[in-house]
């Protein structure tokens, strides 16, 4: 995937300022040899691509970084300021959905003399920054300075699914900054993970609320990722409706629209329930909620809760507030319409018919103009279905990837890029699912449904079966499957 994005803001403990007068030799320079899968080919890797980003020391021996910088990673290098010599480098804690990572260094000598930086709070817009890294053209490092120009919800790119709290500042922010801190008064206020491709002089950086959450997180050995409460919520503006639910007049409460399949928050909230307040926040009737001194997406107001916690909300129904505690959830429902990183691509291969997940990083094979050239059955069931007609969602559509050519399924019309329905009369939910209905048929055909149409091919059962092993030889697939 293109790095596009870089930056994310940093707060882990507030301490007491304690600082190296110079806040540059503690700026890392890392050197990534990376190899991501064919998602059309799932046995095959794309050739190794070097790339380089930035991190920071932290308490503990620790660098940060982006997860993008070190995601899908062979080998990691770390190289101090102005020192020539790398030094080997692993992931410690990795986080896609928020793109953090933490790296500890194998040689313990790495950190001597380099004092960790300390963290501050999000900055105010308006004030003046400074960014830190090792961005592309040169090998020494570089600083720029910029002001805060704008704090929201942004589209994190790395993972293409999650919105969080990010800070924009005209700072330049480059390929090769990702990773690195953003300081204000010597202390981290970001960490550089993202750029918009044409409109300049706007970078962007993980706020301080995020970064706490990532190390609260890890605080018991792992990474579970920002959980969420499954609202969608919409402005509720219209005088004459809220005159109609028997809302006061104070422009407080926004409309609950519709809720994910999460039965925590399905048994306590419904659709067209009003939300007026969460945890300590008014919810105003657009939809946002005053964080900070800054008028954001109330969706912030959740995303300081972690996995397992509950979340106090005030709704309105039936003409009068109620109090409910909503439990906080990572939702895996929307995991394939987001980029997955680090976990081989799932498949299977029956007598040159390849099967795999319908997924985003699987449509990106298509070509540059992806959503184009899918077909609208495949998007369809991507990206909408599941919000849209729930009870007819399956669990992980299946996709014949492509056919490899061969005399035993010669007379396979669709080739590629189809749906499947049913494998000899059972229904695909997932890809164990073809496997069995492969693997315990008795007729003499296989017969293979698609969607939408109803369009299916066979495969005469014998001669697929002798052929198996020989079309696996043939294109150098070391195993038939991977679930």
């Amino acid at each position: 995937m293109p790095k596009r994005f870089f930056c994310a803001l940093l707060t882990v403990v507030l301490v007491s300022p304690v600082f190296s007068a110079e806040p540059e030799r503690s700026v890392i320079q890392i050197m990534t040899s990376s190899q991501q899968p064919v998602w059309d080919a799932p046995w095959r890797f794309d050739p190794i691509r070097r790339s380089g980003g930035s991190g920071f020391v932290v308490k503990g021996r620790r660098i940060m970084t982006n997860a993008h910088v070190v995601s899908w990673a062979k080998q990691i290098l770390v190289r101090r300021y102005q020192d020539p010599r790398p030094y080997l480098a692993r992931v410690l804690f990795i986080g896609h959905d928020c793109d953090l990572a933490l790296l500890e260094v194998q040689d313990e000598a790495f950190f001597d003399g380099l004092e960790p930086l300390n963290f501050g709070e999000l900055p105010k817009v308006r004030s003046s920054v400074i960014t830190y890294g090792y961005p592309a053209g040169g090998e020494q490092i570089s600083y720029t300075r910029g002001v805060v120009s704008r704090i929201e919800l942004q589209n994190f790119v790395h993972i293409g699914n999650r919105s969080l709290l990010a800070v924009q500042t005209d700072a330049a922010i480059n390929p090769g900054n990702s990773g690195g801190p953003v300081l204000q008064d010597d202390l981290v206020v970001g960490v550089a993970f993202q750029g918009i491709p044409g409109l300049e002089n706007a970078g962007f950086f993980i706020s301080p609320p995020v970064v706490q959450h990532f190390f609260k997180d890890i605080e018991d050995g792992r990474y579970d990722g920002f959980p969420v409460a499954g609202i969608r919520m919409v402005a509720l503006q219209n005088p004459a409706y809220r005159r109609f639910l028997k809302l006061p007049d104070n422009n407080v409460g926004a409309r609950i629209d519709s809720l994910l399949s999460i039965p925590t928050t399905e048994k306590l909230l419904k659709s067209d329930d009003v939300l007026l307040r969460v945890g300590p926040y008014d919810v105003g009737s657009d939809g946002t909620v005053l964080f900070e001194g800054n008028r954001l997406s109330a969706s912030v107001a959740f995303q300081t809760a972690q996995s397992g916690e509950n979340v106090p909300l005030t709704i309105w129904r039936d003409g009068k507030e109620t109090d409910v505690s909503v439990p906080m959830a990572i939702y895996a429902g929307d995991r394939h319409v987001g980029n997955q990183y680090d976990v081989l691509p799932r498949y299977f291969v029956y007598s040159g018919l390849v099967f795999t997940p319908l997924s985003q990083d699987y449509m990106r094979t298509f070509g540059r103009d992806w959503r184009d050239a899918a077909n609208t059955e495949i998007v369809y069931e991507l990206y909408y279905r599941r919000a849209e007609s729930p009870g007819t969602a399956r669990t992980e559509p299946i996709v014949l990837a492509s056919t490899l050519a061969h005399p035993a399924n010669a007379n396979v019309k669709i080739s590629a890029r189809a749906l499947v329905d049913k494998i000899n009369g059972v229904k695909i939910d997932r890809l164990e699912d073809v496997v069995g209905a492969f693997e315990s048929a008795t007729n003499t055909h296989h017969v293979i449904e698609f969607m939408p149409n109803e369009a299916f091919e066979t495969l005469d059962r014998k001669e697929a079966a002798a052929a198996h092993a020989r079309i696996l030889e043939t294109y150098g697939i070391p195993k038939d499957r991977r679930l």
